[in-house]
């Protein structure tokens, strides 16, 4: 499924945040992240950020799309094109 992962987080948590997305999913702008995940990967990551969040302060959000789905993205003002440094 296309799944879409936002997060706003306290800043010491946000580097062990951002390394455990960039595991599962393309960093597209400084907390946004976007990709195809399985059920279980989604599942994995999940479990994964529980363990570097404190769930009264910290904020993820995850979007899903159905498979088969294809998501539109319409970019306004300046883009910064994360997955262009992906080898």
């Amino acid at each position: 499924m296309y799944t879409i992962l936002v997060y706003d987080t306290a800043t010491e948590r946000n580097a062990a945040v951002l390394r455990t997305c960039r595991k599962y999913l393309h960093h597209i702008q400084n907390s946004v992240f976007e990709g195809e995940l399985s059920k279980a990967q989604l599942i994995h990551l999940q479990h994964e950020l529980q363990h570097h969040t404190d769930p009264t302060y910290d904020d993820i959000l995850v979007y899903t799309l159905p498979p088969g789905a294809v998501p539109h993205r319409h970019a306004w003002g300046t883009t910064n094109d994360k997955t262009s440094d992906i080898i």
